[in-house]
């Protein structure tokens, strides 16, 4: 038998020789000095030869080991080649139809319909929440038990949303792999019950008279940079989404003639990818005040030069940062009270009281209509243009007088 001096103190020939342990290992030391530890069998009449690893990385005992491991496997009738070859490919398939890879498949499924900026934010969410703790499971053996830590964890770090949308995200995975043939059940939805409902009342915003006139006023007082300081002095007057007023381009703009107006482009609006991208894709406009040109003016010679109407802090090639508004906001004293998607529910709250139509708000807001009813609220949109006009005009106005702690109840007039 051999010990681990007589391995340590052999010597390279210039042919291949062996050094025998015994019950078929032997050692193999090759003329380039690596040594192999290799271990020969005889099953079903047939001689065969099996690795058991690389001296030093695998010691005489650990190659013993598996030398012992593998003739328990022949006195049971299995070749431990056969196995071998069997449960590497094992290896394989649970690799390949693990959750991560699942998920990943999955999510360039979901490329194709999502923008790049929505498809970062999903994949984002499961490599961080998910990942780092089921990734290697595969799918088949995934079980309730796997994914309620998850979804505990991020429900008790005070992120309720995120965890409906994790679960929600791991359903629609698991019902991916039922439909590829890599799972039979979804354990995410069994937990739908688990998490409190979401909070009612969406985004936090100020919608009562008194509150607007204090916000402004707080607006008016901003100490930060001043494209965010433009940024907020216009987010209540053309209440459109945070996304659209921080990606504006000043080629986005019109700022003369009787009609000033921003041109949304449908890279920028709250549209699916197709919509985008489709050839008759049309901008949403929105009218422009007196008082947002002026504003727009008084940025223009800070930032015209540039792409972004409101660009990065840290890179001005970009556009301002999606948290920006909100955290200018939490500066000013509204954290939890106002954030940059609250001035569209503020002007859809008090608009909506103070007599303009149906058609000119929604139309304003950019809100979709489906079906048959869609295509003619459409229309409706595009007549009520004029009326949008007059709408944001007197809507800046009725503004100025909130800050000014003018008389709250004065009515706006639509006509």
């Amino acid at each position: 038998m051999l010990t681990d001096t007589a391995i340590k103190r052999s010597r390279p020939n210039d042919v291949t020789y062996t050094m025998k342990d015994g019950r078929g290992l032997y050692l193999l030391v090759n003329p380039n000095g690596s040594k192999w530890w290799r271990f020969r069998y005889s099953i079903a009449g047939k001689r065969n030869t099996l690795s058991l690893g690389v001296y030093p990385d695998t010691g005489l005992s650990d190659a013993r080991l598996r030398r012992d491991d593998a003739r328990r496997l022949i006195a049971q009738g299995v070749d431990p080649a056969a196995q071998r070859k069997a449960d590497k490919t094992a290896s394989v398939d649970r690799a390949a139809n693990s959750f991560e890879a699942v998920a990943r498949e999955w999510l360039g499924v979901k490329a194709h319909e999502w923008v790049p900026a929505h498809l970062a934010k999903e994949s984002l969410r499961i490599e961080k929440h998910a990942f780092p703790w089921i990734g290697a499971k595969p799918m088949a053996e995934l079980e309730v038990d796997d994914l309620m830590p998850l979804i505990r964890r991020v429900f008790e770090s005070g992120h309720l949303e995120q965890a409906h949308r994790l679960r929600e995200q791991i359903s629609r995975i698991c019902r991916y792999a039922i439909a590829t043939g890599r799972a039979k059940t979804d354990p995410a939805h069994a937990l739908s019950e688990v998490l409190p409902s979401r909070q009612q009342g969406g985004f936090p915003a100020i919608v009562d008279p008194v509150g607007i006139g204090e916000l402004l006023r707080a607006i008016e007082g901003f100490k930060g940079t001043f494209p965010v300081f433009c940024a907020l002095r216009l987010a209540p007057m053309l209440f459109c989404r945070p996304g659209e007023l921080r990606k504006a381009e000043w080629s986005h703009f019109v700022l003369d003639g009787e009609n000033p107006e921003y041109r949304v482009p449908p890279a920028n609006r709250k549209l699916r990818k197709a919509n985008k991208v489709a050839k008759d894709a049309e901008p949403h406009l929105v009218p422009l005040s007196q008082q947002a040109v002026a504003i727009l003016r008084e940025l223009q010679p800070l930032t015209g030069r540039r792409q972004f109407v409101f660009p990065g802090a840290r890179d001005p090639k970009r556009c301002m940062s999606e948290a920006a508004v909100n955290a200018a906001l939490a500066r000013l004293g509204f954290k939890g009270e106002m954030v940059g998607h609250g001035f569209r529910h503020m002007a859809s709250t008090r608009l909506e009281e103070l007599g303009f139509s149906d058609a000119a708000i929604e139309a304003q807001l950019s809100h979709k209509v489906a079906g048959v009813r869609g295509k003619y609220k459409r229309d409706q949109y595009l007549r009520a243009l004029p009326e949008r006009r007059r709408m944001m005009q007197a809507w800046a106005e009725y503004l100025d007088g909130l800050k000014q702690g003018e008389s709250l109840a004065m009515p706006l007039r639509a006509a």
